[in-house]
């Protein structure tokens, strides 16, 4: 089958991402900032031939993504279709913590965080193994039906280092060294064996740069 072509996009930035504030699976909005980066975003997709739009469930996502729909001709009265597939990692019991808080009241927990460690979870959350095999199961189910095509999914900070990780090969515990920037555009060739990556984190259409999320 002709493979589908996609396009992955973090969300705009929150208040939280500004206070470096763990939101995992907590229904934060987008701010001033978000809302303008969205907006910036949509612009610059609306000439782009767009089939369909996944977007989480989470307002952050789905405000971005409703951004991109209004301003595409070819996606007039048709709203992003919502996955909860498509959700932030679920931090559990770190949910609402800054990075600071978490060092301070767990450190042994986030040493672990930062190590990357593939089975570890903060009480009630993911691993990045259950997080990895979301993210697979996610873009395979949605990319599947749209060989010869162009989707968009609008997702956050640790769907995007998972779908870079799957169409790279990196290893879930090796260091990040690719940016996760708030409305960067991130473009993948999908098959079903597998991923390819196209370009990573164009923010050529932000004036300013946009906050990158150094910890997912």
């Amino acid at each position: 089958m002709d493979p589908t072509r996609i396009i992955a996009i973090r969300h705009g930035e929150t208040a939280w991402n500004a206070d470096t504030r763990i939101q995992g699976h907590l229904d934060i909005p987008l701010n001033d900032t978000g809302l303008w980066q969205a907006q910036r975003l949509a612009r610059v997709l609306a000439d782009e031939p767009i089939h369909a739009i996944y977007s989480s469930d989470l307002a952050r996502a789905y405000q971005t993504a409703s951004a991109i729909t209004a301003a595409h001709p070819e996606l007039a009265g048709r709203a992003p279709q919502k996955m909860e597939i498509l959700r932030e990692r679920c931090f559990g019991m770190f949910e609402g913590k800054t990075w600071a808080e978490i060092d301070t009241h767990w450190p042994e927990l986030a040493t672990r965080w930062r190590r990357r460690e593939p089975d570890f979870a903060p009480e009630g959350g993911e691993t990045l193994l259950q997080l990895r095999e979301r993210v697979q199961q996610a873009v395979n189910t949605l990319a599947a039906p749209h060989g010869g095509q162009q989707i968009v999914l609008v997702a956050h900070g640790g769907v995007m280092d998972a779908l870079y990780r799957l169409a790279t090969g990196q290893g879930l515990a090796e260091p990040r060294t690719w940016a996760l920037g708030n409305t960067a555009i991130n473009r993948l060739l999908w098959t079903p064996d597998g991923m390819t990556l196209i370009g990573w984190s164009d923010t050529r259409h932000l004036e300013d740069g946009a906050l990158d999320e150094a910890s997912a």
